[in-house]
Order: C-alpha cells, then structure tokens, then sequence
C-alpha cells in the first residue's frame, strides 16, 4: 500500500510540473498581431456596380447625304428638328479588378430624343426633301458600350493611377418623316471605336474620395473621320462599406464624318454635365 501511494503521489507531482511547463512556455510566446482591414475605397474595391443619374445638355449637329453623294443640309439638330437640348436618362458602370494591377471597365450610355417641327425652311434629308411648312418627326437613338483595360503604373494606400486601352461600340439612328405626306428617310450605323484611356484615384480620408478618367481618340481611315472623347471625375462619400454617394462631371463628345452606304453624313454630338449616383463595391 505504501508503494501504491508513493507511486499515486509521483504521477501527480510529473503531471503538475508538465502542465506549469507548459504555461510558461505559452506565456512566453509573442501574441500574433491580429489583421488590419483595408480600408474600403475605389483603391482595395474588387468589384463595383454604379448607376447614375444624368441631367446634362446636348448639342447636336447632323447632315444626312444622298445615297448618290449629294451632301445634305448642316442641320443644327435642337433648333432645325425641335429636339430637346437636355436629357434625364442614366448611365451605368461596372468595374472588375483583376489582381491587385488591372481593372476592367464595362459602361454603358443611351440617349434617345425625338422632334416635331413646322419648318421655315426646306431641308435635304437623306433621299427626301422636307418643304417649308411640313410637319417634320425625328429621331435620334444612340447607343455606346464601353470596355476599357488599364493597368495600375502608382498603386499606394491613397493613390492609384492606371493606364491602358479601351474600345466603344457604338450605335446611331436617325430617321426623318412627313406624315401628312408619306415620305422619311433613316439611316443607321454601327461601329469600334479605339480609345486611349488614363483613371486615377486620390482617397482624401477614410469616408472621402476624389476619382478620374479620361478617355480620347482620334481616327481617319478609308470612309471614316472622327473623334470621340469621355470625360469624367467625381466625388465620393463612403456612407457604408460596401456602398457610396457621389455627385461628379462628365463630358462625351463625338463628331464623326462618315462615307458609307449605312451611314452617309455627319453626326456631331456633346453631351456634358453633373452626375449624381451610388455605388455599390466590395
């Protein structure tokens, strides 16, 4: 029996100094610092979803030829065809941030206006001749899909500044008509437009960011002459995490000259002002 308790009395004496062992050794080691979260902002988003509304005004030229070559009339659209100089429709953007460098931008912008207009002086429309006094309806629809490439050549806590290559798709048409005597004319055309695109971000503050892009080119080739431009800053508020407020410019400017069957003529437009959205990123 004394045996017994000796040994009993040895077991709780090893185990007793294990265990102080081993909390001596866990206090000695360095508590790991926990993870600091980036601060949310355009800088560390890897996807955002932005919708805008836009209340710019536009100016618009247009000049619709014969098929046969004979140039049409220079139309100044707002004042010869009755359109509106303003427009309310909205434009949205998506953002995908692929790896920490390189971002892919998809946009995508619709404007679509109509006239009614007694005219004062004729107009050559395409094939048609529109005479003093007709009642002339127009429309003009245009569609633009946008997707630009940059890459991130300053990428800091706070600033960001990319560069890279984009291209638009683009869309117009245009039709003219005299109901009271039966005659119209349309045209519509599709086409790739090259951009040369540039994007920075500066974050102000933690709730606070100031973001830019421009995008520009100017082509000529074969039975095409034009130019297209796509301004654009603004300034956001972080309201939470994931979402953000923000009120900013922008500033699309298109002329293109144009020799085709689809599309003979000229089509100038700009459109340019504020832009109030929520953006939706994580």
């Amino acid at each position: 029996m004394r045996i017994c308790f000796a040994l009993v009395a040895m077991l709780f004496v090893v185990q007793g100094a294990s265990a102080a062992g081993q909390s001596a050794d866990a206090s000695e080691k360095p508590l790991k610092p926990g993870k600091t979260r980036a601060i949310a902002s355009p800088i560390t988003d890897h996807f955002a979803l932005r919708v805008s509304y836009v209340p710019a005004s536009i100016d618009s030229e247009l000049r619709l030829d014969q098929q046969a070559g004979l140039p049409g009339t220079d139309l100044k659209v707002e004042n010869d065809l009755g359109m509106s100089d303003s427009t309310t429709d909205g434009r949205t953007e998506m953002i995908i941030r692929l790896r920490e460098r390189n971002r892919l931008r998809v946009d995508y912008f619709k404007l679509t206006r109509s006239g009614d207009k007694v005219l004062s002086t004729p107009i050559n429309f395409g094939d048609q001749t529109f005479n003093v006094n007709d009642r002339v309806k127009s429309l003009i629809d245009w569609r633009q899909l946008g997707f630009t490439y940059t890459r991130s050549l300053l990428r800091t806590e706070r600033f960001e500044l990319g560069a890279g290559l984009g291209i638009y798709l683009l869309e117009a048409k245009v039709r003219g008509e005299v109901t009271a005597r039966n005659v119209h004319d349309q045209a519509e055309g599709v086409g790739a437009f090259p951009t040369i695109a540039l994007d920075g971000t500066w974050r102000i503050s933690k709730r606070w960011s100031f973001n830019g892009r421009a995008q520009k080119f100017t082509a000529h080739y074969d039975q095409f002459d034009g130019s297209l431009a796509d301004y654009h800053g603004d300034v956001q508020y972080r309201w939470r995490r994931n979402f953000a407020l923000g009120l900013g410019y922008s500033s699309l400017r298109v002329n293109l000259n144009v020799d085709s069957k689809d599309f003979p003529g000229r089509f100038k437009q700009n459109v340019t002002g504020p832009e109030f959205f929520i953006r939706a990123s994580f």
